[in-house]
């Protein structure tokens, strides 16, 4: 099977998920971090947006590269989707195993600062399908 063709230059892209592991808020301390309503306007995030977009587009493509195949689409809105695990490919409609989750629970993931099991129990990622588990590749 032929994996597809590198976007992110794979030294730019561990040094974006380097910069995200140094700036991100730790995954126990995000509830508190997230703003309330009272609180006023939230302060910028810790890594810019341009890092976390590089940081999770080149993981998806290191999962891709891990794990070739089409049987699970991963998301991470808004930044990227892939299809990897090798196993029946859908072609039509919604794929039968769909993983999503928000940027900072991937790259979490994705540096093992935060497990798949503990992510999929606290409802931080959502998981369908038989062979929706990442638990075998995170983290990478």
């Amino acid at each position: 099977m032929a994996i597809a063709r590198r976007r992110i230059d794979p030294a730019d892209g561990q040094a974006a998920l380097n910069e995200w592991a140094a700036g991100a808020v730790p995954p126990s301390d995000a509830a508190l971090a997230a703003p309330s309503a009272a609180s006023g306007p939230a302060a910028p995030p810790a890594v810019p947006r341009s890092v976390i977009a590089t940081a999770v587009r080149y993981s998806l493509e290191e999962i891709t590269a891990r794990a070739p195949g089409n049987s699970v689409e991963v998301r991470v809105p808004p930044f990227g989707v892939t299809q990897c695990v090798e196993g029946p490919r859908h072609t039509r409609g919604t794929p039968p195993n769909v993983i999503e989750c928000d940027a900072a629970t991937w790259l979490a993931m994705v540096t093992g600062r935060l497990s798949w099991a503990d992510a999929v129990g606290a409802g931080r990622v959502a998981a369908s399908g038989l062979r929706a588990d990442l638990s075998a590749l995170l983290p990478l």
